[in-house]
């Protein structure tokens, strides 16, 4: 199934919004103004883990090479942390760090203080992450609709605070329109994103499935995906229709044929069979446009 959005339960949000343990209240901060927005050294264990982080997996091979270079250099950058009460801290960023730390089994780490509400805290970890790119394109996609959800950004919103196109941010949207598989294949890094975009293009449920299991099966690059789609976009691909599958033309004939659609000003097509044979087809629309084709080649 796909991935569900992660909300706040009722019990930790009731907590975090307590007025006892959250320092955004007035109250609280007077008692804290000498820690907020410094950087100092906390007792690790008094850190706990920020449940609003959009990152699900962490590599542990990476992981080791950050802990032994922490034990040998320190850690470079502070942790950001907001003081929930009780000699208790929270992650806003860091984690990766924060893990690394323990493994190198340091019992202080330093921190940077932050003030922060839970909306704030989401939005905070949410677009942290994004800038600093190591969330996989799901993971990504998940964080912006996250946003959108949970902090009500709009996208216009979101390209301001993360740095990207609001192109960008409408693709990445757009992969969670993919079935489970393929969005969890994609995650795995078994395609790209531009197999996946490709896909999203495929309107019948089987179909894109279908062309999913051919890529990687037979391995199929981002070029022949999208050829795939082009070809079989408005038909049934099934399994007898694999087998009929055209010979995808190269790049080269690709941009040739965009070359000379361009020239011409009509659409240019290249079918190219396993022999090397093949033939050129220019549509025209009526008359009027075959004597404008006729005209600007000159015969």
């Amino acid at each position: 199934m796909a991935e569900k959005k992660r909300a706040l339960g009722k019990g930790l949000s009731a907590l975090l919004q307590n007025p006892n343990t959250d320092i955004t209240t007035n109250e609280n901060i007077d008692k804290l103004q000498h820690t907020v927005g410094s950087v100092s050294d906390l007792n690790i264990d008094q850190i706990e883990v920020n449940p609003f982080q959009p990152r699900t997996a962490f590599d542990q091979d990476a992981l080791q090479e950050l802990a032994l270079s922490i034990q040998q250099l320190g850690v470079i950058q502070p942790l950001t942390v907001r003081k929930l009460g009780y000699d208790k801290y929270q992650l806003i960023s860091g984690e990766r760090r924060y893990r690394a730390c323990q493994i190198a089994g340091l019992n202080t780490v330093p921190v940077y203080v932050r003030i922060a509400n839970d909306q704030e805290m989401l939005e905070m970890a949410l677009v942290e992450n994004i800038q600093r790119e190591q969330l996989n394109p799901v993971e990504i996609a998940l964080s912006y609709q996250r946003l959108i959800d949970e902090c009500k950004l709009t996208q216009e919103k979101m390209s301001e605070r993360v740095g990207k196109k609001r192109s960008t941010i409408t693709n990445y949207l757009r992969l969670l329109k993919l079935p489970p598989e393929i969005l969890l294949s994609l995650k795995k890094e078994e395609i790209s994103m531009g197999h996946a975009r490709a896909l999203i293009n495929i309107s019948d449920s089987q179909s894109q499935l279908n062309i999913f299991h051919d890529a990687i099966n037979k391995k199929f690059t981002v070029r022949e995906v999208e050829q795939i789609v082009k070809d079989f976009g408005n038909t049934k691909y099934t399994k007898t229709s694999r087998n009929r599958t055209k010979t995808l033309i190269s790049f080269e004939f690709q941009k040739l044929s965009n070359q000379l659609s361009h020239k011409l000003d009509k659409d240019v097509r290249f079918k190219i069979s396993k022999s090397g044979k093949g033939k050129i087809e220019i549509l025209f629309n009526n008359n009027e446009d075959l004597q404008d084709l006729i005209n600007k080649l000159d015969l």
